[in-house]
């Protein structure tokens, strides 16, 4: 169902991302954005699962603006590599990437961004800087941001037994963030991908079924 393209950015930059589309007209569309291991095989499958579900869907290979085709393993080099990278593009560029993803599909309608880990927090800024819906699966960079106002609906998932994030943390979003949707499932990071070792399906389809309804919510006119 997918296929990789080119997608312009400022400076004149191209880079890739890989986009479904759904079999009948679309009912809103989807920027998907990666976690520090690229647009491997998991976030490739969730943008053609959204695109299943009705959504035109895309992912912007964010890493492309300093290295082309990264997909990384979920093991310590991958983890160590992948964070690198990340600090290398920095989430203005991160920024940039989604919102000309986002052009990619304006024809399908209002456009939301769902992020994963450093994606969750990236998505976070979407919404509050350029006024996208969002939501944000384990946004474990957001607390540093979040002084920052939502300018549409948004969607936080975390999880309970999540190292990276504490609950604390978590707190510190409820205290700011008052009128998000925020929810915390018994799992720990990572939870909603299949490829890592805390994926834990049921809090993964609860926290789809979620998105999905945040979506039509949202996105529908």
């Amino acid at each position: 169902m997918g296929e990789r393209i080119q997608i312009p950015t400022q400076g004149m930059q191209c880079i890739g991302a890989w986009l479904a589309r759904p079999a009948g007209a679309p009912v809103g569309g989807v920027v998907i954005v990666q976690e520090i291991f690229g647009v491997n095989a998991h976030i490739r499958s969730l943008v053609e699962h959204y695109a299943s579900l009705g959504f035109a869907a895309i992912a912007p290979a964010v890493f492309d603006h300093v290295e082309a085709d990264v997909e990384l393993g979920y093991d310590e080099p991958g983890v160590e590599r992948g964070r690198a990278l990340a600090a290398a593009v920095g989430f203005e560029r991160a920024l940039e990437a989604v919102v000309s993803a986002a052009e990619a599909i304006a024809s399908a309608g209002r456009i939301a961004a769902i992020g994963f880990c450093w994606g969750g927090t990236v998505s976070f800024l979407a919404n509050t800087r350029h006024g996208m819906p969002a939501a944000s699966y384990y946004g474990g960079r957001t607390v540093p941001f979040l002084g920052e106002r939502p300018k549409a609906p948004l969607l936080m998932h975390f999880g309970e037994r999540d190292p990276i994030i504490p609950p604390g943390h978590v707190d510190l979003h409820r205290q700011a963030l008052p009128e998000a949707e925020i929810h915390v499932y018994p799992a720990g990071h990572g939870f909603n991908c299949d490829q890592r070792a805390d994926h834990d399906p049921a809090s993964a389809a609860l926290a789809g079924r979620r998105t999905l309804d945040f979506l039509h919510r949202t996105l529908r006119p």
